[in-house]
């Protein structure tokens, strides 16, 4: 027998209900399994979990058509996550066997990938998540070494791919040219340059949306007790500058071992200083407009990680620096706290990444979660 219109209509209806309900059974049980409400934000925003199926999540990059790329440091695989703001966001592993491939930039169709000694490209990607393609090397010009290996990379407004190489150390004098730098490099590996040196671990960085100017933080050195030297925010206005490692730390702090060699008065200070040993990480300037206004110019999302050898463990948070029209800070503020909860953390944000629809993304690489922030009073 063959059903009438309304019993379509009725089973249709039924459906639908069905899916509705296991969309939210399923972000129910995601957020379940993670402590979100312990997460202290401003008044009328809210954060959800997107996933907590994404191992060792760290750099994030979206590309034009949605689609969220997540690289990892400890598995050496690259994810992708399909309709991350949709109802059943679906997570892909695009490239294993890398190492610590932390990094993920998404240009001309293809990603690119880091991999320590090397970049990687996965071409047409978004057109083969179910069947990957394999890594083409476009260059294998990096330091092989793992201590400050890892690399965030991202495109700059002038087309090239920008590659930061840490110091191989906690404190050392390297090769200005090799380490404790950021360089850039032609799309197809060709023209490699540094850019900035005294740059002892980079793990984010962004231009500013109308002067196109590069904005980064960094890692201070360790032991050199809890409260210095604070990690940085930086701000290069010309190609060439240098900022500091291994002579001096938080533009006023000389170092013990080699600040005799070099005054704190031949670098580039910091725009901000973020709190000793607060691992900032990823850094993203808030281009949305999903936020309420005051957040819409000259807002900047920095991603803690959070201390590893602190006494009195900090960071592990998000906070939030406001400029003015000339680059200068005026608001320093924690956005998002919450992760450490009596002297131990649950989980530790590592890149944050502004939404197609303006709310904030932040990865986590200690809950395998990426979460959605967005204002909704």
């Amino acid at each position: 027998m063959r059903p009438n219109r309304h019993t379509a209509q009725y089973l249709a209806k039924s459906l639908c209900r069905l899916a509705l309900l296991g969309a939210a059974w399923s972000a129910a049980t995601a957020q379940a399994a993670l402590p979100i409400d312990q997460i202290r934000l401003p008044p009328g925003f809210k954060i959800e979990v997107l996933s907590d199926d994404v191992p060792g999540a760290r750099a994030m990059t979206l590309s034009p058509k949605g689609t969220l790329f997540v690289g990892s440091r400890a598995e050496g695989k690259v994810y992708a996550l399909e309709s991350p703001l949709g109802p059943h966001p679906k997570m892909r592993v695009i490239a294993s066997g890398l190492t610590m491939p932390v990094g993920v930039a998404f240009h001309d169709g293809a990603l690119y990938a880091s991999s320590t000694s090397r970049i990687v490209r996965l071409d047409n990607i978004e057109g083969r998540l179910g069947d990957p393609p394999r890594p083409v090397t476009i260059s294998d010009r990096f330091p092989t070494e793992t201590h400050h290996g890892w690399k965030f990379i991202a495109f700059g407004p002038d087309g090239y791919l920008y590659v930061p190489v840490g110091a191989p150390c906690n404190i050392c004098a390297p090769d200005e040219n090799r380490y404790a730098n950021i360089m850039k490099m032609k799309p197809d590996g060709s023209d490699l340059r540094v850019v900035a040196r005294g740059v002892r671990n980079t793990v984010g960085f962004d231009w500013h949306p109308a002067t196109h100017e590069l904005w980064f933080t960094d890692n201070g050195r360790d032991w050199l007790g809890d409260d210095q030297p604070d990690d940085e925010l930086n701000r290069l206005t010309r190609e060439g500058e240098h900022f500091g490692f291994p002579y001096c730390h938080a533009g006023t702090i000389a170092d013990p071992e080699f600040g005799k060699q070099r005054p704190c008065s031949a670098f580039t200070p910091p725009v901000a200083k973020l709190g000793p040993h607060v691992a900032a990480l990823g850094m993203r300037f808030y281009t949305g407009t999903q936020f309420p206004p005051e957040y819409r110019k000259n807002n900047i999302f920095i991603a803690e990680h959070g201390s590893w050898n602190r006494s009195t463990a900090i960071g592990y948070r998000i906070a939030r620096i406001v400029l003015d029209d000339d680059g200068r800070v005026i608001r320093q503020e924690i956005f998002a706290e919450g992760w450490l909860r009596d002297g131990k953390a649950w989980g530790r944000p590592v890149d944050v990444q502004v939404a197609s629809d303006g709310s904030l993304l932040v990865s986590d690489d200690k809950a395998n979660a990426i979460y959605r922030i967005r204002y909704a009073p």
